[in-house]
C-alpha cells in the first residue's frame, strides 16, 4: 500500500538497500561460521577427544576461507558481468573461473595434507567444513524470525 505523498524510491535506492542487507547477512553467515565451528571444537576438547577438536578446528577455518573466496569470487563475477551490461553475452576472464575452482582444490590439498601428516581424523575435518552450512542455516532462520522492512 501506498501512502499519499511517499516518494518512490528509485531502482538504485533498492539494490543499494539490497546489497546492505545481503552484506549483514554475508557477515552473519561468516562469523556464524567460527563461532560454531569453534563452540564444537571446544567441547569435544573439553570431552577429552584432541584429535578430534584439531579437525573440527580446521576444517572450520578451511569452511569460512571457503566461504570468503567464493564471496570474492562471485563480486567478481558480478563486477565483470555489471560493467558488460548491455551486451548479449558478457565475457568472463579465465582468471575469474579459475579462482572459483582453484579454492575447491586448495581445501582438498590443504585436507590431505592435514590428513597424511598431523593424523587428524578426516571425518572430523570433514565435519568441521559443515560449520558453514550450519551457520547459514542459522542466519537464514534469523533472516525469517527477524525480517528487515
Amino acid at each position: 500500500m501506498r501512502m499519499e505523498g511517499a516518494e518512490r524510491p528509485t531502482s538504485g535506492q533498492n539494490v543499494a538497500a539490497a546489497s546492505a542487507m545481503y552484506a549483514l547477512t554475508e557477515g552473519r553467515i561468516a562469523w556464524l561460521t567460527l563461532v560454531l565451528g569453534g563452540a564444537s571444537a571446544i567441547i569435544v576438547a573439553i570431552l577429552r577427544r584432541r584429535a578430534w577438536a584439531e579437525g573440527l578446528a580446521i576444517g572450520t577455518v578451511l569452511a569460512w576461507l571457503n566461504f570468503r573466496w567464493l564471496k570474492r569470487g562471485l563480486d567478481a563475477l558480478v563486477a565483470v558481468s555489471a560493467a558488460q551490461e548491455g551486451f548479449p553475452r558478457p565475457r568472463i576472464p579465465f582468471g575469474t573461473w579459475f579462482r572459483l575452482m582453484f579454492r575447491y582444490g586448495l581445501i582438498a590439498c590443504c585436507v590431505y595434507v592435514i590428513f597424511e601428516y598431523l593424523k587428524v581424523p578426516l571425518a572430523s575435518m570433514v565435519v568441521g567444513l559443515c560449520a558453514l552450512g550450519a551457520a547459514t542455516i542459522a542466519a537464514s532462520v534469523y533472516e525469517i524470525l527477524r525480517p528487515t522492512e
